[in-house]
């Protein structure tokens, strides 16, 4: 079985060639698809050393396609069975392709969500491995004594032979803080405890989740006019086609920034494109869900979804909860560019 790992990247070139190098210390080797969408900085000098120690393709935007139409250019340039989706600001564990690689062997047609962890540690840093600071955390990077900023540190030689100094360091989530790790707790529970679940597509991951590529391709591949929750949408068609959803003990382990996260309940446009495209219940309740976990006590308790088995029977009409009710408040409490966060 073949495997390519595609990575999307953007202007994050230190972080780049610590993740290019955590795939040459695989277990088991995989090709290299690395779209360079649009990036300003020295992406690809990063990637013209990479080719003396990776099988990699390399594709260049001059201007940036975004997420999406990224991932779909690498997935058409690449020969594997199996696609595997990586950020390039995100390390694999050493076992992170033969896992995946596992969970397809074990049976065809599913959509593997692996476990995506963050090093906070390495959020004020410009460059990783050398300790830079980025731009505005120049004195608190200075502050450190040495001992306090080899702990911020990620470096190759950790990635060749101490993988186990950076998994110690690093927490559940892709981001930091207790949101992110609830959300992550909840959808793992669904995927190993409830894998019937109808709505297990709401658990897939923008990094560390496989698909077979002639599915991705079948099924049009990431919607082009999605950049926030394109990996949700990728998974509800494959799971409507007959895929199922199932966990893969994958680790990847995003190396954190104090820029760049773009807030779902804030940037509300992917809730039209996405309900547009798949006009059900379960798309219209997704925010009610997260604003269950974000807004915590704003959120009258009845009205909150708190699990994906709750957010299931929600979709279903099990349910005497009037979700208007809760979507005006949410609508209240999040907006961006004067619409309402839900679709109407």
């Amino acid at each position: 079985m073949r495997v390519s790992v595609i990575i999307r990247s953007k202007d994050e070139a230190d972080r780049l060639r610590l993740t290019l190098h955590s795939l040459a210390c695989q277990t088991r080797r995989a090709e290299v698809v690395v779209v360079n969408d649009g990036s300003r900085d020295h992406t690809a000098g990063v990637l013209d050393s990479a080719r003396f120690f990776l099988p990699l393709t390399v594709i260049h935007h001059e201007t940036p396609h975004g997420r999406s139409g990224a991932a779909n250019v690498g997935v058409a340039a690449a020969s594997g069975d199996i696609v595997i989706f990586l950020d390039g600001d995100t390390l694999a564990g050493p076992d992170f392709v033969a896992r995946h690689v596992e969970a397809h062997s074990a049976r065809g047609g599913v959509v593997a969500r692996g476990e995506p962890y963050n090093l906070r540690c390495t959020r004020f840093l410009l460059d990783p491995e050398i300790g830079t600071p980025r731009p505005g955390e120049e004195d608190r990077v200075r502050r450190l004594d040495p001992v306090e900023l080899a702990r911020l540190r990620v470096t190759r030689e950790e990635l060749r032979g101490d993988f186990s100094a950076i998994d110690r360091r690093a927490q559940p989530g892709v981001y930091p803080g207790a949101g992110p790790r609830r959300l992550y707790e909840i959808e793992k529970d669904a995927l190993h405890h409830h894998p019937n679940c109808r709505v297990l597509w709401a658990a897939a991951s923008g990094v560390n989740m496989s698909v077979r590529r002639e599915d991705f391709l079948r099924v049009g591949g990431f919607h082009h006019d999605l950049d926030i929750n394109e990996h949700r949408e990728l998974a509800l068609k494959l799971c409507h086609r007959g895929a199922r959803m199932v966990p893969v003990e994958a680790r990847t382990y995003h190396m954190t920034h104090r820029t760049g996260w773009r807030d779902p309940m804030q940037q509300t446009r992917w809730e039209q494109v996405f309900y547009k495209a798949h006009p059900i219940p379960a798309v219209k309740l997704l925010v009610v869900f997260w604003a269950s976990l974000s807004y915590g006590t704003l959120i009258p308790p009845d009205y909150r979804i708190s699990s994906l088995p709750e957010l299931e029977a929600a979709a279903a009409g099990n349910t005497r909860v009037d979700y208007d009710v809760v979507r005006r408040v949410i609508a209240g409490l999040a907006r961006a560019d004067g619409e309402p966060v839900l679709p109407a």
